[in-house]
């Protein structure tokens, strides 16, 4: 290896050694994430995951049958951090247009607000989170029950519900028009914070 080769490449590794410590919670990020993801999938997800939603013995397709749904808000608020989700097919009459009209507004205001890229994506990832923690995976009244009002009182909760029951043909309840309180309310906020900080003092 030629000694430009070994010059650059102490050169990056400083670089890459320095960066963890101007930024601090990216790599507490990087080490957190795995692990929370652990915790959720074995001690909360866990036992509906491996049983199936009938429990032991229960045919195994119906859970298919009940995680697609909610993998759509999923997908949604996995690529809203970058502004730029676009819903070419409508098949659930708007939902997930207006679900992902309301996180793009949020994630508008998150990086207008974040000094820079790394601060506005570590802000955005409740947007990746919080399809983790409602019924999504498993139903909110398998989890813990300390964990359930977690679940159940947040914007995705309502709006897998609805999916689920517009996709399966089942009841939605009161979830459809909880989903699009959340939508709206979620809209409104995403709108005035992001005028807020686009018409700030530039001092």
């Amino acid at each position: 290896m030629s000694s430009l080769a070994l010059r650059d490449s102490n050169t990056m590794l400083r670089r890459n050694l320095l960066h963890p410590r101007r930024y601090p919670s990216g790599t507490l990020n990087l080490l957190l994430t795995p692990i929370m993801m652990l915790l959720l999938f074995v001690y909360v997800f866990g036992d509906v995951m491996s049983a199936g939603i009938g429990g032991e013995g229960a045919d195994r397709s119906d859970y298919i049958a009940y995680i697609v749904p909610g993998l759509l808000p999923m997908t949604v608020g996995s690529t809203v951090i970058g502004a730029a989700v676009y819903v070419s097919m409508d098949m659930t009459e708007g939902l997930i247009a207006l679900f992902a009209l309301a996180l793009t507004w949020i994630a508008v205001g998150m990086g207008l607000a974040g000094p820079n890229p790394e601060a506005a994506s570590n802000m955005a990832l409740p947007l990746i989170l919080l399809p983790l923690i409602s019924s999504a995976f498993i139903p909110a009244g398998t989890m813990p029950g300390w964990f359930q009002p977690i679940a159940e009182y947040q914007p995705f909760t309502p709006a897998v519900e609805t999916l689920r029951g517009l996709l399966l043909g089942t009841e939605i309840g009161n979830n459809g028009w909880i989903a699009i309180a959340w939508c709206v309310a979620l809209v409104a906020l995403g709108y005035r914070w992001s005028t807020a900080q686009f018409n700030r003092d530039p001092k």
